[in-house]
């Protein structure tokens, strides 16, 4: 009988304690192989692009690039690698621009490192896990969608200008503010004020609401 392949994962984080404690726990689970560690978001795309893992573990917020731009990166990079965010941040836009960039599962750091374990596995047969007061967030505001949805019907796209359009489909491509500036060749802050009036003339309240209605209504194919 032929015993069943190691899930090789590389644990990403900007606090060198917290990375060695989670990659010590791991290792010692017996299915589970620590190959790499990495300290920032432009590390961990090196560290992938050689290893090649099955599991990443990576933080939000980190020096360089970022958790969630490692993670569209790395994802576009390797569609076969599961992500999961395991974050101190409980912000709504961190969860939905996470899963954008296209993390598998979304943990806080307030949970069990049995669970951390668990999580791994279950991303590695295909499994979401969301810790349950984000799950609970993505909930509500899907559900406002659903309540807004035909009100959202009578909303006048054609008020959005060109480069608004524009704008929508780099952030429906889950794209950053920075990212945004620098593919348009505008300034950041531009770019800000270009997300808050569509929002305003959407009658939306996040970047997650938008593309879903940019969606329904088709509004992605900017010429």
């Amino acid at each position: 009988m032929v015993d069943d392949p190691l899930i090789r994962v590389v644990v990403v984080d900007g606090h060198a304690l917290f990375r060695r404690g989670l990659e010590n726990v791991l290792s010692s689970e017996p299915d589970l192989e620590v190959v790499g560690e990495a300290a920032d978001g432009l590390e961990a795309l090196e560290i992938c692009a050689a290893l090649g893992p099955d599991v990443v573990v990576i933080d939000v917020a980190m020096p360089g690039a970022s958790g969630i731009e490692a993670a569209r990166k790395i994802r576009e990079a390797r569609p076969e690698t599961a992500i999961i965010m395991l974050t101190v941040s409980d912000e709504e836009e961190h969860l939905f621009d996470a899963l954008r960039a296209g993390a598998t599962g979304y943990l806080l750091k307030e949970i069990s490192i049995d669970d951390v374990a668990a999580a791994v596995r279950a991303v590695a047969v295909g499994h979401s896990p969301i810790s349950p007061p984000m799950a609970s967030k993505l909930l509500v505001e899907f559900n406002r969608l659903a309540a807004r949805a035909e009100i959202r019907q009578q909303t006048d796209s054609a008020s959005l200008t060109r480069r608004e359009l524009e704008v929508l489909r780099l952030v429906a491509d889950g794209l950053t503010n920075r990212e945004i500036a620098r593919e348009l060749f505008i300034a950041e802050n531009t770019v800000k004020n270009h997300v808050r009036n569509i929002l305003e003339k959407l009658h939306l309240h996040s970047r997650m609401e938008a593309v879903v209605f940019a969606m329904r209504e088709k509004l992605l194919d900017v010429e």
